[in-house]
């Protein structure tokens, strides 16, 4: 089968190539790949895997094969797959609890472009504890990240602060339901009940500073590239903590419950600018360029759908 492949000697850290078809186990379907999301950072994690192995974490597709201990969702059945590898090919096979079905009133590229995301919001906030009432900070609020955390933190009940680097995002974040936008972080009172921190560097160890007693920063990504640096004492004296973000595993139920959400209009959706896989030079080009969507839907085309009894 057509895939991507790991290739660290090259630019791009991948490249097109044939790789062996999946071999279900019991508990697996196989899916036919429609699309799956792309951000530079993929690109670089790819560079650092064996050569020739399949990289990428989530896909959107429709089920060729059930699986055959008779879990998870007959063929023909559109799904969304989110776990580690084997995601940049035609075909991908997947634990049933690793997926959930794609609502009809949900297009595929927007369900790809949620579930990497949409999960790492969601279960960081779900470490946070209740929000009822609670002040919640986001940092990196513009970002793919940022735009689920807002809305998943009001949805929670939360007073959500999203902090951005400019005020071009002012009128979106508002409308996502964020309570207050800043630009800054000088610009936030203490305390904050909890933080969804996405950026890293000097604002972590400021984030840290806002917390309130027993409160708890979630360290999802760290897209400012510095290091954090805390002066002596900064972190004695009361009871708050950071926390590395781990998403686990069994992703389906989470995902289920993210792509109702969307098909209800109860999550704004996050646009991805779309391309072929058949060129991955131009698409990483795309993806490393100044002004790079902040996520790519990679999407597929092949016959396989229409020969189901063909030979694989």
């Amino acid at each position: 089968m057509h895939a991507l492949l790991s290739a660290p000697d090259t630019p791009t850290g991948v490249r097109a190539g044939q790789a062996p078809e999946p071999v279900p186990q019991a508990g697996d379907v196989v899916i036919e790949v429609e699309c799956f999301t792309l951000v530079a950072r993929n690109l670089d994690h790819a560079a650092t895997l064996p050569p020739g192995s399949v990289p990428g974490f989530d896909a959107v597709g429709v089920v060729r094969r059930a699986a055959d201990d008779g879990t998870g969702p007959a063929p023909g059945t559109r799904v969304a797959t989110l776990a580690t590898g084997n995601a940049w090919a035609q075909l991908r096979a997947v634990p049933t609890h690793e997926l959930a079905i794609v609502p009809q009133r949900v297009d595929p590229g927007q369900a790809g472009v949620l579930l990497v995301p949409g999960v790492s919001a969601l279960r960081a906030i779900r470490r946070l504890g209740a929000l009822t009432g609670r002040r919640l900070l986001v940092t990196g609020a513009a970002g793919a990240v940022g735009h689920f955390a807002v809305q998943l933190g009001r949805l929670a009940g939360a007073h959500v602060i999203a902090a951005v680097r400019d005020h071009g995002s002012r009128e979106r974040l508002a409308a996502l339901g964020a309570d207050e936008v800043v630009t800054g972080l000088d610009q936030v009172s203490a305390p904050v009940h909890g933080v969804i921190d996405s950026v890293g560097g000097p604002a972590l160890a400021q984030a840290f500073d806002l917390l309130a007693e027993d409160g708890l920063i979630q360290q999802v990504g760290a897209s400012s590239k510095q290091p954090t640096t805390f002066v002596p004492y900064q972190m004695v004296g009361r009871r708050r903590a950071i926390e590395g973000f781990w998403a686990g595993d069994r992703f389906g139920p989470d995902l289920a419950y993210l792509l109702d959400l969307l098909a209800d209009g109860r999550l704004a959706r996050l646009d991805g600018e779309r391309a072929e896989w058949g060129d991955i030079d131009a698409i990483a080009r795309r993806l490393r360029a100044d002004d790079a969507p902040r996520r790519m839907v990679v999407t597929l085309r092949h016959d396989l759908s229409a020969r189901p009894d063909a030979d694989r």
